[in-house]
């Protein structure tokens, strides 16, 4: 990409947060649109499938991209590869379906930002899109640290607040840059990742909060959880993280307090007939994003590993 490209590449200053719709149904468009102009205040623009997409982003650069997966011509996978190639500042998010469960797993592990199900849009897709921005705002922000470090380690002992995770993630968003680790994308990818492993930590291990509560009643899923971080024995449980990062490779270790459980127990979280399932997306996109993931034997342990992309960096 030459400078002049890259300048036309970069999303629109903060307060301008436009993004870009991808269906090819007229109704699912407008429908997505009032729920992101009515939960986040946001600017949409649309497009009817990938090709359309493209030409948009050549006139105007959003600061996000949320398509839909089967669409004629260039579909939601093929726009996928084809904006990271070509604009490597913008994250992309897809709206998945039942039936599209394969193409999905396959857009994300091509470089996807996230997924949200269609049939949980109204309840979902704010917050997701939420998220992802933050991710992508903290990365911008921290292109122009130290370049060159030869190996990063740090430590840190959380409380249950889920307030701390994202300025932790902060922090390792930094190290990744500094090091030149990998490119914006896979960093996003990182980030999204550690909060999903730092938010289980805490929920599922340090808190009990079962993930099939969740499936079934999310608020009371959350109550119970909010409720715990005030009464014993959870209240005083803390989450042990340490971070290793050499020019080769990044090491995440979470260890709650928990009682933790057995591994072995655990659904397959990529298999694409879980894909709909709210209990279980975190680990998915763990697995996905992460190169390798491992429990510990007692199950109150997990280790990721995220090794360096040969083509970033010197």
């Amino acid at each position: 990409m030459t400078a002049a490209t890259e300048a036309l590449a970069q999303p629109a200053a903060d307060h301008e947060i436009t993004v870009l719709i991808v269906d090819d149904a007229a109704i699912d468009r407008r429908m997505t649109g009032a729920i992101i102009e009515h939960n986040l205040r946001w600017r949409v623009t649309y497009a009817e499938d990938g090709a359309a997409a493209l030409a948009a982003m050549e006139r105007e650069t959003p600061r996000l991209v949320l398509t839909d997966l089967r669409m004629p011509g260039m579909d939601g996978l093929e726009l996928v590869a084809a904006v990271r190639r070509q604009y490597p500042f913008v994250p992309v998010v897809l709206m998945t379906a039942f039936g599209n469960e394969e193409i999905a797993m396959q857009a994300l592990r091509e470089g996807a930002a996230s997924y949200v199900p269609k049939k949980s849009l109204d309840r979902h897709l704010a917050p997701t899109l939420e998220q992802v921005i933050a991710a992508a705002k903290r990365e911008r922000r921290q292109q122009q640290l130290m370049e060159r470090l030869a190996h990063i380690e740090s430590s840190f002992i959380l409380d249950n607040d889920p307030l701390v995770i994202p300025a932790l993630v902060l922090h390792v968003q930094e190290y990744l840059a500094q090091m030149q680790f990998c490119d914006q994308t896979e960093r996003i990818r990182i980030a999204v990742a550690l909060e999903e492993a730092l938010a289980n930590a805490i929920l599922h291990g340090n808190l009990e909060a079962n993930s099939e509560l969740r499936q079934e009643d999310e608020d009371q899923y959350y109550r119970l959880a909010d409720d715990r971080r005030r009464l014993p024995p959870y209240k005083d449980r803390q989450v042990h993280c340490t971070f290793k990062l050499t020019r080769s490779e990044a090491v995440f270790s979470l260890q709650d307090d928990g009682p933790g459980f057995d591994p072995s127990t655990l659904p397959d979280p990529t298999d694409p007939e879980n894909l709909g399932r709210i209990g279980g997306r975190g680990l998915l996109l763990i697995r996905t994003f992460m190169d390798e993931v491992t429990f510990n034997e007692k199950g109150n342990q997990i280790t990721l590993v995220k090794r360096r992309n040969p083509g970033c960096g010197s």
